[in-house]
């Protein structure tokens, strides 16, 4: 049986289903292609703004940072603006900088969650009501109910219970993926945090 036909039998349901899987697709690719533009070889930009920075080139370090994408980019040039404040307060502008950039790694993620939990339910919810109508045609049948009819109605009701789990499973793990993702770019940025006050304390402090 094909894909369609299943989705049609499976009535109002399976499209109710149909909709939050292909939201859930969007989130993750959209995501997807929004870390891999915001990941960069951090250690490697780092380095080349602190040669930049040695160079006494505020100006174009800053420009490095603004032509290049992420939130690794934007906490270094945030530092690099705060330099005037010693280390405290470039710590203080990273700071607030990363309470910033974390939650627009996040945005979205909730959504993929929440269909990795609802699915199973909507798919639960779509099988009580074919077993519903299942069990009302079997009360007006009464002795005249036919085996064939009542089989196709708990094969509908099951269909919305098999695209729940479909629909659920692909969602938790891509949400997992996302996490794993987020972490990553969080551990760079944390790490980029750390050598860039080091950078800007040394190359600013000294000339103070």
């Amino acid at each position: 049986m094909k894909t369609p036909e299943i989705i049609i039998q499976g009535g109002p349901v399976m499209w109710l289903l149909v909709l939050t899987s292909v939201a859930a697709a969007s989130v993750f690719v959209e995501r997807l292609l929004h870390y891999h533009r915001s990941q960069i070889n951090s250690m490697e930009f780092i380095n080349g703004v602190r040669n930049v920075l040695r160079r006494d080139n505020v100006v174009e370090a800053i420009s490095i940072c603004e032509a290049t994408p992420g939130p690794v980019a934007r906490l270094v040039k945030a530092a690099i603006l705060s330099r005037e404040g010693g280390k405290e307060g470039v710590r203080e502008s990273l700071e607030e900088a990363g309470l910033m950039e974390v939650p627009r790694l996040e945005e979205k993620l909730n959504l993929l969650a929440t269909v990795a939990q609802i699915a199973p339910l909507i798919g639960l919810l779509g099988t009580a009501l074919g077993m519903m109508d299942t069990f009302k045609h079997i009360a007006e049948a009464g002795l005249y109910a036919r085996i064939p009819e009542m089989a196709a109605g708990i094969w509908k009701a099951l269909i919305c219970t098999a695209g729940g789990i479909a629909v659920a499973i692909p969602s938790y793990a891509a949400y997992n993926y996302l996490v794993s993702r987020v972490n990553s770019i969080v551990l760079d940025m944390e790490k980029a945090s750390s050598e860039i006050v080091s950078i800007v304390t040394e190359t600013f402090g000294n000339k103070n």
